[in-house]
C-alpha cells in the first residue's frame, strides 16, 4: 500500500511541477530566424538576448492570452491545493472513504490546463505580432499539453482511491 501512495504523491508532485515549469518558462512559441537569434515568446514576454512584454498583452485584442494566463496560473494554484487536501485527508478520511474533494480540485486542475492549452493553439495567431507568427511551439507548450493528462489520470486516480490503514 506504502507503494502505491508513493506513487500517487510522486505523480502529482510531478504534475505539479511540469504545470509550474509550463507557466512560468519562456518558450511557448520559438521564432527561429536565419543569421539571428532565436526569439522565445511565453505567455508575458519574448526573448532573446533582452526581454519584452508581449505587444498589447494588456489590450481588449489579446483577450485570448489573458484567459491563456489566467487558467494556466489557476491550473498551477490548484494542483497545488489538490496537493495539500490529499495530504489533509489522508490522515482525516475514515476508512474505507474515497478522495472525492482531492479529486474534484485536480480534476478543475486538468480542465483548466486543457482551456489553456486549446485557447493558444487556436488563438496563437491573434496575439503574436507579425514577426513574430511563423515560429513553431516551444517545450514549455508541449509541456503544458503533456501536464493535462498527468492531471486527470491523477484527478481520476484520486476518485478511485479509498483510505486503508
Amino acid at each position: 500500500m506504502l507503494i502505491i501512495l508513493a506513487f500517487i504523491i510522486l505523480f502529482h508532485v510531478a504534475a505539479a511541477i511540469l504545470l509550474f515549469v509550463a507557466t512560468i518558462n519562456n518558450a511557448w512559441w520559438v521564432v527561429s530566424q536565419a543569421g539571428r537569434d532565436a526569439i522565445y515568446t511565453d505567455l508575458w514576454y519574448s526573448c532573446n538576448a533582452t526581454c519584452y512584454p508581449v505587444e498589447n498583452s494588456h489590450t481588449v485584442d489579446a483577450a485570448y492570452l489573458q484567459a491563456v494566463q489566467a487558467t494556466m496560473i489557476l491550473a498551477t494554484i490548484l494542483c497545488c491545493v489538490s496537493f495539500f487536501v490529499f495530504i489533509l485527508q489522508l490522515f482525516r478520511l475514515k476508512q474505507g472513504e474515497r478522495f472525492i474533494f482531492t479529486a474534484i480540485i485536480q480534476l478543475l486542475a486538468s480542465l483548466c490546463v486543457m482551456i489553456a492549452a486549446s485557447i493558444y493553439t487556436a488563438q496563437k495567431d491573434s496575439f503574436h505580432v507579425a514577426s513574430l507568427q511563423k515560429g513553431i511551439y516551444g517545450s514549455s507548450y508541449v509541456l503544458a499539453w503533456i501536464s493535462f493528462p498527468m492531471t486527470l489520470i491523477s484527478g481520476l486516480m484520486y476518485l478511485v482511491l479509498r483510505k486503508r490503514k
